[in-house]
């Protein structure tokens, strides 16, 4: 069940007729064209990050498909603010983790470090959603390709199946008139 709070946003009609279907409250409505642009992602991401940071919202989750392979496209739920903890950081090779661990230094920051990270948050933001935005068009585009690569081999065996039926039919008509033409050679001798 989904809370009484809960804001969507919709990128592209089908989801917003969707939200306003199902009676839930769509706070905005974004259109992008065929081909998604950076420009639309930081729009997006731009709008998302003011509902955040205004306190309006206390996270955002983005249902978007996943590109996984050609055969393969994965929906799901992915949280995008609050911004969780960095994994996966790696480090190459077991001396410069240890390296690395052992390191106190203090590192100095030209601008602040709150400045630097302000800076790349809206960066990472905006970099964030035009991945989503692609994946989201390839996706779409290989679900595509499969449904006609498959709708052009139903074709094909179909066919396949009517020209087999068409030949034992007329096959059938050629015997059936020879049948005819013998049977009235003989009634006439």
């Amino acid at each position: 069940m989904i809370p009484a709070t809960t804001l969507f946003i919709a990128v592209g009609k089908r989801p917003a007729q969707f939200i306003a279907r199902t009676r839930r409250q769509l706070v905005a409505e974004f259109t992008i064209p065929d081909s998604p642009r950076f420009a639309d992602a930081r729009q997006i991401a731009g709008f998302v990050r003011d509902l955040f940071l205004k306190g309006e919202v206390d996270q955002v989750q983005i249902v978007a498909t996943r590109f996984i392979n050609t055969m393969t496209q994965q929906a799901g739920v992915v949280e995008f603010l609050p911004i969780g903890e960095i994994k996966g950081l790696h480090i190459q090779g077991a001396e410069a983790e240890e390296d690395f661990a052992r390191d106190n230094t203090e590192i100095l920051f030209e601008p602040s470090a709150e400045a630097l990270l302000s800076y790349l948050f809206g960066h990472y933001l905006n970099i964030y959603i035009y991945r989503v935005l692609l994946e989201a068009k390839a996706s779409e585009q290989s679900a595509r390709m499969v449904a006609m690569t498959n709708a052009t081999d139903n074709a094909g065996a179909l066919i396949k199946d009517l020209s087999l039926e068409y030949n034992k039919l007329r096959q059938g008509n050629i015997t059936k008139e020879l049948l005819e033409i013998a049977g009235g050679q003989l009634g006439n001798a």
